[in-house]
């Protein structure tokens, strides 16, 4: 088991998998994002994908592992290894993760200030 680990790491570090990191950080909108992994991807990997992100979104909210296998139809491997994923030292999930809280409390921000924008225009008008 130890060595299908050393041979799994040892491709995710090659030139084709940097390459590919390269890639995804070009992509600047959801649209975009969009396109490139539906090229990339199946659609059952972009399911899982997205399967397990809403795992990791759970988990971190604090749900249990039978209720997020049950909310999310993913296995309890699946939740398990994004558990340890969350808790692991690369910190992919929790970057990725904050970030969506910090765009979700942008646009809540802006559409709030659009709210009020209006409320002080009909104001006025």
């Amino acid at each position: 088991m130890r060595r299908d680990n050393m041979a799994h790491d040892n491709a995710a570090d090659s030139e084709e998998a940097r390459r590919l990191c390269e890639a995804a950080c070009l992509v600047e909108t959801p649209e975009e994002a969009w396109a490139f992994l539906s090229d990339l991807l199946s659609p059952r990997e972009m399911s899982d994908l997205a399967q397990r992100l809403e795992v990791a979104t759970l988990l971190r909210s604090g749900r249990s592992y039978v209720d997020v296998s049950s909310a999310t139809g993913a296995s309890s491997t699946t939740v398990s290894r994004v558990s340890k994923c969350l808790r692991g030292e690369r910190g992919g999930y929790r970057l990725v993760l904050e970030r969506l809280d910090g765009a979700v409390s942008v646009a809540e921000r802006g559409k709030a200030e659009e709210n009020e924008d209006s409320e002080i225009q009909g104001r006025q008008g």
